[in-house]
C-alpha cells in the first residue's frame, strides 16, 4: 500500500505562509523556508508592537495632561492626586481628550481639584 502524504494539507500550510508573505522582498516572498522564518518574526514583532502601542499612548495622555494643568498652575503628580483624594476616577485617556478637545471643561476640572 503506498505511503499517504496528504498533499492537500501540506500544500495548504505552506500556501497560508507564503499569502502571509506578500509584499515581502526577493525570496522572502517566494520561497518557502525564507518565508516561514520571516513571517514567523514578524508575528513576534507585531505581538510586542501591541504591548508597545499601550504604553506608548499612555505616556502620550500623560503628556498631554501634564502640558495642560501646568498652563493651570499645578503639575501633572499634584493633579492626579488631588483627582484620588476627591474621589474622581477619570481614567487618563478621557482626561487628555477633555484637555485637547474641551479646554474649559478642563480648565473647571482643575479648578475644582485645587
Amino acid at each position: 500500500m503506498p505511503r499517504s502524504k496528504n498533499a492537500v494539507a501540506s500544500r495548504a500550510r505552506r500556501k497560508k505562509i507564503l499569502d502571509q508573505a506578500k509584499g515581502y522582498y526577493g525570496k522572502r516572498k517566494n520561497v518557502y523556508t525564507v518565508a516561514k522564518n520571516i513571517v514567523e518574526k514578524g508575528m513576534t514583532y507585531s505581538y510586542v508592537g501591541r504591548k508597545l502601542k499601550k504604553r506608548e499612548y499612555r505616556t502620550l495622555w500623560i503628556a498631554r495632561i501634564n502640558a495642560a494643568v501646568r498652563a493651570e498652575g499645578m503639575t501633572y503628580s499634584e493633579f492626579i492626586n488631588a483627582l484620588s483624594v476627591k474621589g474622581i476616577d477619570i481614567n487618563r485617556k478621557v482626561l487628555a481628550d477633555i484637555a485637547m478637545n474641551e479646554p474649559a471643561s478642563f480648565t473647571a476640572l482643575v479648578a475644582s481639584v485645587k
